[in-house]
């Protein structure tokens, strides 16, 4: 749910600048000059919208639209060629994720039609509050690239750039270019096309840049951070399992789960879900441990047909389960409530007493915690420290801690300078291969528009010979591809505001 106080926030700060705005225009004695000040700075106010406009990078501009013409007429047919794939790639991914959308709508277990393709993101609802920052400085720079991408094209094709500038929405920014459009009319639609799809061509070459950053990281990181050491803890959540004297602490190596060794955060995970999915772990523990625990309570069934022998609550007691010496013929089970830091600690993992038999030399049986259905008894190996005793649902300690795969060198250097870098790549991939997506799309208001009629200017004239006709046809195709994103948008908002 989006926060009450930043809600109120963003309305009051756009109530306060309308009404200023509103009372300046009205004032007999300040509205010349504040119109002037506002013209002279390129700026331009109306309700939750503020936008400004320079010509300051022209000059920018058009120096690269000078280098190496030859590369640059090489570059921008490829983002031709690009733009009308992504044109027809964006309706069937549209289709696709409207498919799944709908699947998910007509059923109650939001597993049924996968993973979605698309999302839309509502700050504050699917969005956690503490990334905006990442989100806003990702679009904003997205949205820049895009522009820069249509001015520079625009200007190789002899199009005058009349201003660059950006503007917020409420609270979403972005980026335009402002482009002559005599010139743009005056040159053939094979022009325009370069120049069209130059916006989504830069954000799919942004895209795949950012990917390329984040899966080279850890060479850029090299001579200050190390991986493949373990995770390091970046966060505990206060309160969780995870916390507390004997739990994880910020800066923490973790380097192992139970007799899964653990490499980085991608090991951290794939042990935590073969734990879920797996037989609870067992401990190798010495017969003659077991024979003074044996009267400690009388088990009982759970609810879910568990056995239990801890009645009063312990904290520090753990009922094991295993298979009675005198009676292994039989198989017949045994419980006992044990101290369980005592019991487990650096003993070896098993699965059966005959595992325990070839790591001891003493007679030992396989002892494994008694626990309710899906809760998992885990050790988190965590040097120097003593291992952490968790007990409970597995998934529940992969969200109480965040980590990362990058070890400091150095104990200056800062934990999250590399989880910065890291979340900042994966923001930069999604939103600007978001904005490909969408601006392909042939949509009213959207680059795919205008993409669009440039293409069936340059496809259609010999077939279609009437302009009206080829015209009419590019009303109604965007029209179905109008529908097809609203519809996506429309659905894509109740899914995140109402389940």
């Amino acid at each position: 749910m989006i926060p009450v106080s930043l809600l109120v926030c963003v309305m009051a700060a756009w109530c306060v600048v309308y009404l200023a705005d509103t009372l300046l225009r009205s004032s007999v004695t300040h509205r010349i000059s504040y119109e002037s000040w506002l013209a002279s700075r390129g700026l331009m106010l109306s309700p939750f919208h503020l936008r400004w406009q320079t010509t300051m990078f022209n000059r920018l501009f058009a120096y690269c639209a000078r280098i190496n013409p030859q590369a640059l007429y090489l570059w921008f047919n490829s983002g031709l060629m690009f733009g009308i794939a992504a044109m027809l790639g964006s309706v069937v991914l549209l289709i696709k994720t409207l498919q799944q959308t709908l699947a998910q709508m007509t059923t109650d277990n939001p597993r049924i039609g996968g993973q979605q393709t698309l999302q839309v993101v509502v700050p504050g609802v699917n969005l956690p509050t503490s990334q905006l920052g990442y989100f806003f400085i990702a679009l904003l720079l997205s949205g820049v690239i895009h522009e820069l991408g249509h001015a520079v094209a625009a200007l190789r094709e002899q199009v005058r750039v009349n201003g660059f500038g950006m503007f917020v929405f409420v609270v979403y920014p972005g980026a335009f270019v402002d482009l002559f459009t005599t010139h743009l009319n005056l040159i053939s639609p094979t022009q325009q096309l370069r120049i069209f799809c130059a916006g989504v061509w830069h954000n799919f070459v942004l895209c795949v840049a950012a990917l390329a950053v984040l899966f080279l990281l850890p060479l850029f990181l090299f001579p200050m951070y190390s991986t493949g050491g373990g995770a390091v803890v970046i966060d505990v959540i206060q309160g969780s399992a995870a916390d507390g004297p004997r739990g994880l602490s910020v800066g923490d190596i973790v380097t192992g789960l139970e007799d899964c060794p653990v490499r980085g955060v991608e090991d951290w995970s794939s042990c935590l879900s073969h734990l879920s999915h797996t037989v609870q772990t067992g401990y190798c523990v010495p017969v003659a441990s077991l024979q003074p625990s044996w009267a400690h309570g009388r088990a009982f069934k759970r609810l879910d047909g568990t056995m239990d022998c801890c009645s009063n609550n312990s904290l520090t007691d753990l009922c094991f389960s295993y298979v009675k010496p005198q009676g292994r013929s039989s198989r017949e089970r045994e419980y006992a409530c044990m101290p369980v830091r005592k019991m487990v600690t650096g003993t070896p993992v098993c699965h059966t007493d005959a595992d325990c038999a070839a790591h001891s030399h003493t007679p030992s049986v396989c002892v494994t915690p008694s626990l309710e259905n899906q809760t998992r008894f885990i050790r988190v190996t965590h040097p120097p420290n003593t291992h952490m005793l968790f007990v409970g649902y597995p998934p529940h300690l992969q969200h109480a801690v965040s980590l990362t795969n990058f070890v400091p060198r150095f104990g200056f250097l800062h934990l999250d300078l590399p989880v910065f870098l890291e979340t900042f790549c994966k923001y930069v991939v999604s939103l600007s291969g978001a904005l490909a997506v969408v601006n392909s799309v042939p949509c009213f208001a959207l680059d795919g528009q205008w993409m669009l009629n440039a293409l069936l200017e340059a496809t259609l004239v010999s077939v279609v010979t009437d302009r009206q006709k080829r015209e009419l046809i590019g009303f109604f195709l965007l029209l179905a591809g109008s529908a097809l994103l609203a519809a996506n948008v429309a659905l894509g908002l109740w899914m995140v505001t109402a389940r």
